[in-house]
This record gives C-alpha cells, sequence and structure tokens, in this order.
C-alpha cells in the first residue's frame, strides 16, 4: 500500500497506515511482527502498473491542443500548450498540468503521463525533454556545458532534444536561429524580465552558437495581461521607468503592469528586429488568469496552481 501512496501522492498529502486485528472464524488472525520490504521488482511491477492504468484513462476538458507561431520555421517543433487533454484531476490542475513537486497536488507519474500524451501529439521524443529549473532570474543554462541548480532559460544547438519553460501566469518564450539552428527558452515572470532574462537567452545563443541577432525569432506564449496584473508602487516603479506605457494607474497602490509589453522593448532595445517578436494571435495573447477553460493561472487560482509550458527542438 505505502508503494502505490508513494507514486499516487505528493508530500502534500499525509497517511497513517496501522495494522488492524481481523476475527478469523473463532479467533484473532494476528498482525504481522515482521517487516514487509517491497523489492525492487515488486516496485517495478506496481509502477508500470500504474503506468498502464493511466494510460487507459480518458482526456479530460476536450482534446489536447497546441498553440503554435507561423514565426518558427519548420525546420523547429515548437509549441504553447493549454490546459485541456490531459489526465491530472485535481480542479486547479485539470488538465495538462506539465509539473510536479512536493507542494503540489499532482503526483509525477501522472505529470509524466500528460508529457507523453503531450510528446505524441506533437511528434518529439519524451525521453529527451527538459525543463527549466525556475529561479525567477536570468540564468541561462547552455545545454552540453555544467547544468547550474536553477536556471530560468535553456540554449541548445542539439537536434531531437526538446526543451521547455514553465508558464502559468509568466511568460514562456522560444527563441529560433535557422540560420546557425540553435533554439532556446526563457521563463519571464516580472522579476525575470527585469532581470532580463530574454535578451540573456538571445546573448547565450550568440556567445555559444555564434547567432546573429537580427536572425533569431522569438515567440511569448501566454501570460497573465495587464487587465489582472499588479504590483505594489515600489515593483512597478521599475515598469514605469523602462517606459510609461508599461503601467497602468500608476498612482494607485498597486499599479497593473504589462510584461509582454516590458518584455518586447527589452528584446527590441537590445537588437532583436520588431518583426521578429510575436506577442498576439494565434492565442498567444490571451490572458491566462481571464481564460479559465483554456490556461492555467497563479493569479486567479492561487498556490495550487497547473502549469503550461512553452517548447521547442530542433527537428531530427
Amino acid at each position: 500500500m505505502k508503494a502505490y501512496v508513494g507514486q499516487l501522492f505528493t508530500e502534500v498529502y499525509e497517511f497513517e497506515f496501522e495494522d488492524l486485528q481481523l476475527a478469523w472464524r473463532d479467533g484473532l488472525l494476528k498482525p504481522s511482527t515482521g517487516i514487509n520490504v517491497t523489492t525492487t521488482h515488486e516496485l517495478e511491477d506496481i509502477q508500470r502498473e500504474i503506468e498502464t492504468y493511466l494510460r487507459s484513462l480518458p482526456a479530460l476538458k476536450g482534446d489536447l491542443t497546441i498553440v503554435t507561431s507561423p514565426l518558427i520555421p519548420d525546420i523547429f517543433l515548437h509549441g504553447f500548450t493549454t490546459r485541456t487533454g490531459g489526465i491530472s484531476s485535481v480542479p486547479t490542475l485539470s488538465s495538462l498540468n506539465l509539473f510536479s513537486s512536493s507542494k503540489r497536488r499532482d503526483p509525477k507519474v501522472v505529470v509524466q503521463e500528460n508529457v507523453r500524451r503531450l510528446a505524441n501529439a506533437a511528434g518529439f521524443n519524451a525521453e529527451k525533454f527538459y525543463r527549466i529549473k525556475t529561479d525567477h532570474a536570468s540564468e541561462v543554462w547552455v545545454m552540453g556545458k555544467k547544468e547550474p541548480e536553477s536556471y530560468d532559460g535553456i540554449v541548445t544547438n542539439q537536434r531531437g532534444v526538446t526543451i521547455t519553460a514553465l508558464g502559468a501566469d509568466c511568460i514562456p518564450i522560444v527563441f529560433a536561429d535557422p540560420v546557425k539552428k540553435a533554439c532556446g527558452v526563457a521563463h519571464s515572470g516580472w522579476k525575470g524580465t527585469l532581470l532580463g532574462v530574454a535578451m540573456a537567452t538571445v546573448n547565450a545563443m550568440i556567445a555559444e552558437y555564434g547567432c546573429d541577432v537580427e536572425d533569431i525569432m522569438v515567440v511569448l506564449g501566454p501570460s497573465v495581461g495587464s487587465c489582472c496584473f499588479t504590483l505594489p508602487k515600489e515593483s512597478a516603479v521599475s515598469f514605469h521607468s523602462l517606459h510609461p506605457s508599461c503601467v497602468r494607474q500608476f498612482d494607485s497602490a498597486r499599479p497593473y503592469v504589462d510584461i509582454r509589453k516590458a518584455t518586447r522593448i527589452l528584446l527590441e532595445r537590445g537588437g532583436i528586429l520588431p518583426q521578429n517578436i510575436q506577442d498576439q494571435k494565434e492565442d498567444l495573447d490571451l490572458c491566462t488568469s481571464c481564460h479559465p477553460e483554456k490556461f492555467f493561472s497563479h493569479v486567479r487560482d492561487g498556490l495550487n496552481f497547473g502549469t503550461q509550458i512553452g517548447f521547442i527542438s530542433l527537428r531530427e
């Protein structure tokens, strides 16, 4: 039982086990005094049983949907996920939640099944699937070099490797250079935006793969809009300093902040051509908080929020 619980629940849940004496004919069936240790083989059997069961479950909330951009050339495989088509059943995680941790209610096996279904739909190899390790900063991992403990960007020129940026109000960003055949992803929340994680990812592509800034295409995935995202005045000041159009109701205690506009401004200042940035159309500019039927949102759902992703890979 503990082996099943370990697979199907996270540390958010707490269980207590008790051996009970059961009446058996004329006497009592005494509890075992020995320690019952599950063998490695038994654990593997349990894991296979769970995986088989999860694969049999129907998709929830509709079909799996991937939002793509015509800006990214076909030599790359890319997309942004929505919340539909997975098997996560916790209301705020239903259904294509793509991140698990000890603080969330979705176990790894459920998220792995969601990733498997996404891989089948998108056409990438789920065994070569890498997520950022979020720190809300600007560190970038150059794949093939030593992996930092945490990072909000990844760049690579390896074929068949899918790199992903998480998002649930923060912006998942994908980068592609069809000339040097390199790509990247970045997770840009309000802190990462101000710290320049988008341009840090661009600069890593330039430094590592010899990319020309004018050849790099950038697509901003769905994120929270300025309609729903506020910050304390002292934090909003930095966005207002970047450009006044990034902030609404600046004189209020909690002004509304546009992290998408700020990201575009920083990318253009860094040399990315305006026509090589897509942050609108194809459902990319829908506010994650305003559209509960399509997206997860930390702003809307609180601490037990689900996660969508932006992903890209260089086709094999």
